[in-house]
């Protein structure tokens, strides 16, 4: 049975102007730009400022209009809501820089791609049309690193289904081996193994060569496990010239088609978010903002309002102008909402990334990774006084730049433990350590974990062998019996 009744609930929700805010705190810089872009596009009324005046006061950006009541919106009073004398120039615009700033954009060299420049090789060979159709089909089927992923026999059904064409595995394993002979070496291998041996084949012939493809083909199980003992047997030959030969096989490269400069055309170029300079033993802070366009509501549509404001007293208005005026509101509230956004976006990541120079100020004087503290998101929200969701998307995807290198920022922070001192250190000192006693090992008789575990207790680090293999792997740090070199 239905029945009416009285309920009354607290409820916590976000503003879109919160909510915008929190999308634009998580997406690093490059990722902003394109972002501006998108809002250009799709908000009329937001536009850039090609000739932003250096003077103007862009850290003065007044508060935003208060939404009006949408009872308000069949009767709105455009010289209240817009008055050019009640909005400075420095409220319309966001960002720091000045139109006379240089902007510098890195050069990508176009350059002839992995499979373009395999198929440019087909092309000067003289073959009949069907061979040369399986050529390209094998070229298409090559991933980004060189190798061939897809079966002989499911090709010859793809090739009848695709091209109609009636083929044999035999036929294809051919046009396979001429494909293996074009540049890149190794390139159209089906296995690691088969990648090495076939650029070993181009190479002179020598007898540490000749040994080199003995043990790929022979002993590559033995050779990735490092069973060197294993391979000295089987292959009947003197430590030294093992050495050689192995010495030849770390020479190649295991992804032929890695080395096309197209390919690293799709990497992502780290772009700085902050750049930290230490000048005369002071730290700087300063956001990259590079490339980032000054935003401003566009003056076409802010006259539009104004001349229906001084027309609002005639009775003539109609309902489609004052649906248009409605409209044009509604876009200068959001690019409005979108300029505001961005700038508490950057106070938001300057007042965070400040508190974390402080926090490590030792670090970004020295560059020792041994002197980074124990940090915690809740320990900079704590300090800047926000919430630690907040701190989470500023630390997310950002970069900043010191005099030691480019870092991810969340790589700062990390756990504790106590030493037996009774001190808190970071797990990212008992890293850095690590990983120092393994360069520093003996290559030819590597340190175990247990090994290490002493060595660690021994510098006043009392952690489990368990906690050290942990760090290792974290580390990408391959066990004992794999960093061993002959």
């Amino acid at each position: 049975m239905l029945n009416q009744r009285l309920q009354q609930k607290l409820l916590q929700k976000l503003s879109p102007q919160q909510i915008l805010l929190m999308k634009l705190l998580q997406i690093p810089s490059m990722a902003l730009e394109q972002r501006i872009k998108q809002e250009i596009e799709e908000n009329p009324v937001l536009e850039i400022d090609e000739e932003y005046d250096n003077d103007s006061e862009s850290d003065e950006f007044g508060d935003l209009e208060k939404d009006s009541n949408s009872d308000q919106q069949n009767d709105v009073d455009v010289n209240d809501y817009l008055n050019a004398d009640d909005i400075p120039s420095y409220r319309l615009n966001a960002g720091n820089t000045s139109a006379s700033d240089e902007h510098k954009e890195m050069p990508i060299v176009a350059d002839t791609g992995f499979h373009e420049s395999l198929l440019l090789q087909l092309d000067l060979k003289e073959f009949p049309s069907q061979k040369r159709i399986i050529g390209t089909t094998i070229i298409g089927n090559l991933d980004e690193a060189g190798y061939l992923q897809r079966d002989l026999n499911a090709m010859v059904d793809d090739l009848a289904f695709t091209q109609g064409i009636s083929t044999t595995p035999e036929e294809i394993e051919y046009m396979l081996r001429v494909v293996q002979s074009f540049e890149p070496a190794g390139v159209a291998a089906r296995t690691l193994q088969e990648c090495l041996i076939l650029q070993l084949k181009r190479l002179d012939g020598s007898p540490q060569v000749r040994l080199a493809i003995t043990i790929l083909d022979r002993c590559f199980e033995d050779f990735t496990k490092k069973h060197y003992d294993k391979i000295l047997k089987r292959t009947h030959s003197e430590e030294e010239d093992l050495r050689e030969a192995i010495n030849e096989i770390l020479k190649l490269n295991p992804k032929p088609g890695s080395s096309f400069s197209s390919s690293n055309t799709g990497n992502h170029y780290v772009i700085p978010d902050f750049i930290i300079e230490n000048k005369d033993g002071v730290l700087e802070l300063s956001l990259n903002q590079r490339n980032m366009p000054e935003l401003r509501l566009s003056r076409t549509y802010t006259d539009m309002l104004e001349s229906y404001g001084e027309n609002k007293n005639r009775k003539e208005k109609n309902d489609s102008q004052r649906d248009a005026v409605i409209f044009i509101k509604q876009k200068i509230d959001s690019a409005r909402w979108f300029i505001e956004a961005i700038k508490q976006r950057q106070d938001t990541l300057f007042v965070t990334m400040k508190t974390i120079m402080d926090y490590q100020h030792k670090y970004f004087l020295e560059g020792d990774e041994t002197l980074l503290r124990p940090m915690i998101l809740k320990d900079i929200a704590e300090r800047v006084g926000l919430d630690i969701s907040t701190i989470s998307r500023v630390a997310n995807s950002k970069y900043v730049q010191t005099p030691y290198g480019t870092f991810l920022l969340k790589s700062f922070f990390s756990e504790s433990i106590q030493n037996e001192q009774g001190e808190e250190i970071s797990t990212r000192e008992i890293k850095k350590i690590l990983s120092d006693c393994i360069v520093a090992e003996d290559k030819s008789k590597p340190l175990t974990d247990e090994e290490l575990t002493v060595i660690l207790k021994q510098k006043g680090y009392p952690i489990a062998r368990r906690t050290v293999a942990k760090y290792r792997e974290l580390l990408n740090i391959a066990v004992a019996r794999l960093r061993k070199v002959m």
